[in-house]
């Protein structure tokens, strides 16, 4: 058995680190816990943590190559957030001017969920609890 005990961080990388990191602070309310910029490859990294938890590695490359998302590509399809309330996370992406797609419900959870995406396109869920 290989003993794995739970994702311990997704890397996302940026075109434009600071923009990405205030979306990812400011916007959807993770912290900043570490930041570097590493000169030797002209690149910033930062460790966001969501609810003091460590999740995200937040990275900037010079000229990285566009992801595919549309039509969906091989590979990660998607991040999904769980949120309590849908109706007012979906309020707070538009107050910020972020568009998120029309609410869905899934068929076999019964649950509520919508896409959105961040500065780069990266496809992210909401889902309802």
């Amino acid at each position: 058995m290989l003993g794995l005990k739970n994702v311990h961080h997704i890397a996302i990388i940026a075109t434009d680190y600071a923009r990405s990191k205030a979306f990812y602070c400011d916007i959807l309310g993770f912290t900043l816990m570490s930041e570097v910029y590493r000169e030797e490859r002209d690149s910033w990294k930062g460790d966001l943590a969501l609810n003091g938890q460590y999740t995200l590695e937040l990275f900037s490359f010079p000229f990285p190559p566009a992801r595919l998302s549309h039509p969906e590509a091989c590979g990660l399809r998607h991040l999904a957030f769980s949120v309590n309330d849908l109706d007012a996370a979906v309020a707070h992406l538009a107050h910020h001017g972020i568009h998120s797609e029309p609410v869905r419900r899934d068929p076999l959870t019964d649950k509520r969920f919508t896409f959105f995406t961040d500065p780069d396109g990266l496809p992210l869920e909401l889902y309802q609890q």
